[in-house]
């Protein structure tokens, strides 16, 4: 018998957010109600009024302290936790920018933040500075907001013109953002896609979702333009990951808009790489969406950008792709050839990689699958079976490209009446967790099932194989997405 939660626990705040929240009250009712019940500081109150873990509110101090020239804030969970007991043990003493900083996170005044002994704890300055400080900050001056006096003439006029110059040179020269901080970003969006190829596709969605709120925040801020195309940059590649996660979560229309968004950041930026990268993508929401004239058409454009890495080979696959599902087998097949020669035209490295790249194994996935839809199950074995020796040498082995990879070997075998391979080649996608059964996934297997039935002689042994692969579908990432309560999405 399990043990009941202690009062405070996330069960009960949870309770208490919900059931405050639909009675109609404000995050100040809420976070006052908490202080109250559970006995919290002022700044655990107002993080939990939130539901925030420490870590989302280390993000998000850290993202609008940005926007506070010469008051940016370096936050992580343990920072925060910190700062929520102070004055008691174990704790440090928030300073004035963070106060500033936690204050705008979580939408309350800095005196909402702070009790008591809070106060008695503050240093004399800090509290005058709290009392007389504006409620914001003015932008930097500009030349757009000086006007000349009209009495000046003479040589007051020109030095008046040269100091305003030299004001409008102050602000152009401030960034708030530097190289290694750039240098970072990139780094961060690099293993995101690296770890979507094997991690869990919601908890990397919600670091993902963060790290795209970060770039935002930089973006309203001010930065030498080199900068900021660097800064689109990585806020393409980051929506073009959400539009990718989102799309195989079985959010299509929502996969939708995080391409449209990529797209126009790839277009700020100018970057070639990224443009093709975001119209794979696109392609690949289009196909799954049924839209498949849309989704060779986002293939074909993609094609048309001078690339350096595999993201011409990911294309012309995405066309050959297509072209199948619609039946036009010289077509797929033509696109198919093209692949090998955008293979061989490579000029370079993947940017990013992860699932920003087209390695030799998913290459031969798309060539498997569609070999099958125009009829050729022979060649689709061939390529499926070449697709997984060349997984098995990979450093990282994508689940998701695995499975499929399965899916069109089984198909294979189904074509050809061989229905124990079919069997043997599906029982490791059958075994995969729940948090991996991505919707391209589910959907191959239940077009997989209209193929069940003929090759079998033992009639129980097609019905457990569908009944199987019913099971996997209900019990799927896509699924549990929708059935989840949730906290809002990106």
């Amino acid at each position: 018998m399990n043990a009941p939660s202690k009062p405070g626990s996330k069960a009960d705040r949870d309770v208490l957010r919900q059931d405050m929240t639909v009675a109609g009250c404000t995050l100040a009712d809420i976070a006052i109600e908490m202080r109250t019940r559970f006995r919290m500081r002022p700044r655990e109150a107002w993080r939990h009024a939130h539901g925030w873990t420490l870590q989302q509110a280390a993000d998000r101090i850290t993202q609008v302290s940005t926007t506070r020239p010469g008051e940016s804030v370096a936050a992580d969970a343990s920072l925060v936790g910190k700062w929520e007991k102070w004055p008691g043990p174990s704790s440090r003493r928030p300073s004035l920018p963070v106060l500033f900083a936690m204050a705008e996170a979580f939408a309350c005044g800095v005196e909402d933040l702070l009790d008591l002994d809070d106060r008695r704890g503050l240093p004399e300055a800090d509290l005058r500075l709290l009392i007389h400080r504006p409620p914001t900050v003015e932008p930097p001056t500009t030349p757009s907001s000086i006007v000349a006096p009209p009495e000046l003439a003479g040589t007051d006029l020109v030095r008046f013109a040269a100091d305003e110059s030299a004001t409008w040179a102050q602000w152009a020269e401030a960034s708030n953002v530097g190289d290694i901080a750039l240098e970072q970003l990139m780094a961060e969006t690099r293993a995101l896609a690296s770890d979507y190829l094997t991690s869990d596709p919601v908890p990397l969605f919600v670091r993902t979702r963060a790290l795209r709120d970060r770039v935002f925040a930089l973006l309203e801020g001010h930065q030498y333009p080199r900068q900021s195309a660097d800064l689109y940059v990585a806020a393409g590649y980051l929506c073009g990951l959400l539009a990718w996660m989102s799309s195989d979560l079985g959010q299509l229309r929502d996969a939708d808009t995080q391409g449209r968004t990529a797209w126009l950041c790839a277009e700020l930026a100018g970057h070639n790489d990224l443009r093709a990268w975001v119209l794979s993508t696109r392609s690949k929401v289009a196909f799954w969406d049924g839209r498949l004239r849309e989704a060779i058409n986002f293939a074909r454009h993609g094609a048309t950008y001078q690339t350096t890495g595999s993201v011409a080979v990911l294309l012309s696959c995405q066309e050959a792709d297509a072209w199948s599902e619609l039946g036009a087998q010289d077509e797929a097949l033509a696109a198919l050839s093209r692949v090998e020669e955008a293979r061989a035209a490579m000029s370079g490295e993947d940017e990013i990689g992860g699932i920003f790249s087209c390695q030799p194994a998913r290459q031969e996935n798309y060539a498997a699958a569609a070999q099958l839809r125009v009829g050729r199950p022979a060649e689709a074995l061939r390529s499926a079976d070449k697709a997984l020796t060349l997984l098995a040498v990979q450093p990282v082995r994508a689940y998701g490209t695995e499975a499929q990879i399965h899916i069109s070997q089984a198909a294979a075998h189904l074509a050809t009446g061989e229905a124990e391979g079919a069997i043997e080649a599906l029982a490791p996608v059958l075994a995969l967790p729940p948090d991996h059964r991505l919707a391209p996934v589910a959907r191959r297997l239940s077009e997989l099932c209209v193929g069940i039935g003929r090759p079998f002689t033992s009639g129980s042994t097609a019905v457990g194989l569908r009944q199987a692969i019913e099971e996997f579908c209900v019990d799927s990432a896509p699924r549990h997405l929708a059935l989840s309560p949730g906290e809002g999405s990106a």
